[in-house]
């Protein structure tokens, strides 16, 4: 995207700074992080298997699967054993690829993971050219006992707004409108302005954000990523379950300081990428004694501002909701111009908010209070009023004029697909 203005707040409270230095040198020496924790119980708290009484399964800290047989040579005890001792609460196994069914995920193997107490949730990778074959995939996997499912769409989806729309209107037919169903995309997404975030995290589509968050793939410290990543993706408005890395032998130290920024963004549980390349050394971080959240650390909370020359799948996301709160004229085309600049302004006068024309934080939180509209873009049948009954045309596939915007970098190499 460009043009998007980022202002970020996350530094230590001016006041505790050297107090900080004082109780880093001796925490970290306790706690094997490389800041302290101001959590309640401090260094000794100690992380056991999550409970099984999450809400979802996504509030269990989860590993991702990709090759079953290549997890503990396929051992159902194995894993089970290996779960338990990481705090290892839900499995996502790989159940499908394109419109091709695996079937290493199968309802025995599910049986099995439950009787050992875990969560089992279906992962697929999607590439947006058979969206409804992909979307059957999909069902099939929840039909064979998945807890939730999980849609993994990365590059090949860059610009895909009809079939992504195809894609979650079938896939919603088939499992329900509320069954657990979660995006497990690229972290940022400013770096992706083609990308139908929009569509695949907009309504009726999945309601849980999985980004994957893997810093060292990325060349970027823990704390970058998630103030990178929570900066754009809060707008969606889903929770944040962040997805981070064993695999590449990222260390200890990281693996735990990523948990421990999990904790000061909100606490929600997080996964790992993935179960066969993950290494000793990573395995026993998972499981071992947390500190609690970053000492003395301030989350980013503000929101990235558009305003004239923006563009990209975020300006389609501010449209939509202009539109909802009553600029219906306004159309959604990922470009932010003349007209969205003077919807903007109407908006603004009507909530009471200062009129600029620019969408920063006061009239993001007064624009993310309507439900957006959602626009058809996999195109329809709409009838015609002819002097022949049934007479009909077609509308043809639509898309944003953003989705032909290449992608600003590849944050993760997107690479051949899992």
């Amino acid at each position: 995207m460009s043009n998007v203005d980022l202002r970020i707040s996350s530094t230590p409270s001016p006041g505790l700074r050297l107090v900080l230095l004082a109780i880093v040198i001796v925490m970290a020496l306790m706690a094997d992080t490389r800041i302290a924790s101001a959590a309640p119980g401090g260094a000794g708290q100690d992380v056991a298997p999550p409970a099984a009484g999450g809400e979802t399964p996504f509030d269990r800290q989860g590993m991702w699967l990709w090759y079953v047989d290549r997890s503990e040579g396929g051992s159902v005890p194995a894993i089970l054993a290996r779960a338990q001792r990481a705090g290892i609460g839900t499995l996502y196994i790989k159940a499908g690829d394109g419109g091709s069914v695996w079937s290493q995920f199968s309802p025995s193997l599910v049986a099995a993971l439950h009787r050992g107490g875990l969560d089992v949730c279906a992962w697929q990778f999607v590439y947006g050219d058979s969206p409804v074959a992909e979307a059957r995939v999909g069902a099939s996997a929840v039909r064979r006992g998945a807890d939730c499912l999980a849609i993994d769409a990365e590059g090949q989806y860059e610009g895909k707004y009809a079939a992504a729309d195809r894609y979650i209107r079938a896939l919603r037919a088939r499992i329900g409108a509320a069954f657990p169903l979660s995006l497990a995309g690229f972290p940022y997404v400013d770096y992706h302005p083609s990308f139908p975030y929009s569509v695949l995290l907009g309504p009726g589509g999945a309601t849980v954000n999985q980004p994957q968050m893997y810093w060292k793939a990325i060349g970027a410290s823990v704390r970058a990523v998630f103030e990178h990543t929570y900066l754009f993706n809060r707008l969606w408005g889903h929770p944040i379950y962040p997805l981070g890395q064993t695999y590449d032998r990222p260390g200890r130290r990281s693996i735990l300081r990523f948990r421990r920024f999990a904790e000061s963004y909100g606490g929600l549980a997080p996964s790992w990428w993935d179960w066969q390349e993950t290494n000793g050394r990573g395995w026993r971080a998972l499981g071992a004694k947390l500190a609690g959240p970053v000492f003395g650390y301030q989350p980013v909370v503000s929101h990235p501002v558009l305003k004239r020359r923006s563009r990209g799948d975020l300006v389609v996301w501010a449209q939509e909701h202009l539109r909802a709160a009553g600029q219906v004229q306004l159309p959604v085309t990922g470009i932010f111009g003349k007209l969205t600049k003077a919807a903007v302004r109407a908006f603004q006068e009507d909530r009471g908010i200062p009129v600029d024309g620019v969408i920063g934080m006061a009239t993001w939180r007064a624009l993310l209070t309507f439900d957006p509209v959602r626009p058809r873009w996999s195109g329809r049948r709409a009838k015609q009023r002819r002097r022949r009954a049934g007479a009909s045309r077609a509308i043809l596939p639509r898309r944003p004029l953003s989705a032909s915007l290449p992608a600003k970098a590849y944050e993760i190499d997107p690479g051949p697909a899992p």
